[in-house]
């Protein structure tokens, strides 16, 4: 597997990328207060245009891992592992209603963070506590997970996955984006992100421009494939592995939706809504996103010419199926650089998950519990050291604990991130719930979604029986069905008791920047 000009040419596009993190990343000349203030650092002045946007927004959440998990799902388990297009063309529009409203509710209010947006709406410091954590116990494990889009690329270009060079590899490329997000922060992954959006457009339109001249056209691709599926037995009988079986639906369709709505609900995504410099550019952004949605479309298709084309993946390495395939396909200098386009896919969702998961320690848990008198500087310091920890963190977990554990992990996260939507989303009605039916409705959800989750072996899906009617459903999307019925039965109750919605004492503790309150969101 190992080609001296592969190897080259996709060393020298990672450093193109990680000179442009290190190099472009600097505030603009005259910035005033760019290297301490809090909210310049994490959401880069909130001056971003439709552009920047596009591929910042595009770049987070279209992950490295993204571009080979789909097809490796495609590759693995056919026609199911198209849900991840729906879900991305979902997002589109839940982004187009959900997020101008929160990005000026955070604007008008200097909230940082979706937990300065919780803590006000609702002023419970303790809900806004469960929404830190969730967020950052969600986020580590998909850090983490990005190391995995990187550990595809060094193992099909020779280098051992649990090899010395190969560490040092995926070690140097972290340091690299360590030093960037720790100086400049928000601007470090903004300015990579250009350079992944243009290197996945070039990525998709050469690998599509391959697979067409190479292995033929569509139909006899999936010809091909369907065969490769017959022999591998096991599958699914009648319409074949490629076309879901009609029974598949509710789970496709669970899976679909409960993934995007889990995906506004991760701290990292709200954080780069709120860089945005209006909501008319944050409403192009959400609309322009098909764009993106567009190309993992044929990253997807990309599955099933690896499967015509007979690639062969270790057994659990689906994600080695593209790159494999780029290999198979082109010559030693494109395949280079398309895998290096890969890795430069890992480099702008994992600064700026850490950024959030940072942003959200140092705002919501120092500066809320632990220093309450610190000034902007000093949480700004926090926030720092804290995406450095992170990152160190997330490279640690991943050289050091087996592939499956972060990808169940990441499972875990999302099921759990998704019990924070309510009070994001209800946060927004001009009469909120009840803080205390929110909570008790999070730790329900986390409780049933985790319980879920565990008892399936790890898998997404749960399988529920009700009399004559047998249905496979996303684990967290029941359990945020369980969790807004809770919401829905106490939050009246606990307004006709007569319970206070302000919790007493250190729970309403005031924040620098929070408005509190039951007021309408502006």
């Amino acid at each position: 597997m190992n080609s001296p000009g592969a190897v080259i040419t996709c060393s020298a596009v990672v450093l193109v990328g990680s000179a442009v993190a290190l190099r472009s990343a600097r505030p603009p000349a005259g910035a005033t207060g760019g290297r301490t203030a809090l909210e310049d650092w994490a959401l880069a002045g909130r001056g971003q245009g439709s552009g920047l946007l596009w591929c910042l927004l595009g770049g987070t959440v279209y992950t490295a891992y993204t571009f080979t998990a789909v097809p490796g799902a495609v590759f693995t388990s056919g026609g199911i592992g198209f849900y991840a297009l729906p879900y991305t063309v979902v997002i589109c529009a839940i982004g187009f209603v959900l997020l101008p409203r929160l990005a000026a509710t955070a604007r008008a209010h200097g909230h940082i963070t979706v937990a300065d947006f919780v803590r006000a709406r609702y002023g419970s410091s303790l809900l806004a506590l469960a929404v830190s954590l969730t967020g950052i116990f969600a986020l580590m494990p998909y850090i983490a997970l990005q190391l995995l889009g990187l550990r595809a690329v060094l193992s099909v270009l020779g280098m051992r996955q649990d090899g010395l060079v190969g560490d040092a590899a995926l070690t140097a490329v972290f340091a690299v984006l360590a030093f960037s997000t720790y100086r400049y922060g928000l601007r470090a992954p903004t300015r990579t992100s250009v350079v992944k959006a243009v290197l996945v457009v070039g990525a998709t339109v050469a690998l599509a421009g391959l697979v067409v001249t190479r292995l033929g056209s569509p139909a006899a691709l999936f010809a091909r494939a369907e065969a490769a599926f017959a022999t591998r037995g096991g599958l699914p009988a009648g319409e074949g592995a490629l076309v879901p079986d009609p029974s598949l639906a509710p789970a496709y369709v669970s899976l679909a939706v409960g993934s995007a709505l889990a995906l506004f609900a991760f701290p990292h995504v709200l954080q780069t809504a709120f860089s945005a410099r209006s909501g008319d550019v944050l409403r192009k952004t959400s609309v322009a996103l098909s764009g993106w949605t567009a190309m993992l479309g044929l990253f997807a298709l990309f599955g099933i010419a690896a499967l015509a084309a007979g690639v062969r993946t270790p057994e659990g390495r689906s994600e080695l199926a593209i790159p494999l395939l780029v290999l198979d396909l082109a010559p030693g200098w494109a395949a280079g650089l398309i895998l290096g386009a890969i890795v430069v896919a890992a480099l702008v969702p994992a600064a700026v998950m850490s950024i959030g998961a940072a942003t959200l320690f140092a705002r919501n848990i120092y500066l809320e519990f632990v220093n309450p008198g610190a000034t902007t500087a000093q949480v700004t310091r926090i926030a720092r050291l804290m995406s450095l920890v992170v990152k160190v963190g997330a490279l640690a977990f991943a050289l050091g604990v087996h592939d499956q554990a972060a990808i169940n992990l990441h499972l875990l996260g999302a099921v759990w991130v998704l019990q924070i939507l309510p009070a994001i989303v209800l946060g927004l009605l001009r009469r909120t719930p009840h803080a205390l039916s929110l909570l008790a409705g999070w730790l329900l959800g986390m409780v049933v979604g985790t319980a879920l989750v565990s008892r399936g072996g790890f898998s997404s899906l749960v399988r529920l029986s009700f009399g004559s009617l047998d249905v496979q459903m996303y684990s967290g999307l029941v359990g945020l069905a369980a969790n807004l019925g809770v919401v829905a039965l106490a939050s009246p109750l606990l307004d006709r008791l007569g319970v206070p919605r302000g919790l007493p004492g250190l729970l309403l503790r005031p924040v620098a920047g929070a408005v509190r309150g039951n007021g309408a969101a502006k």
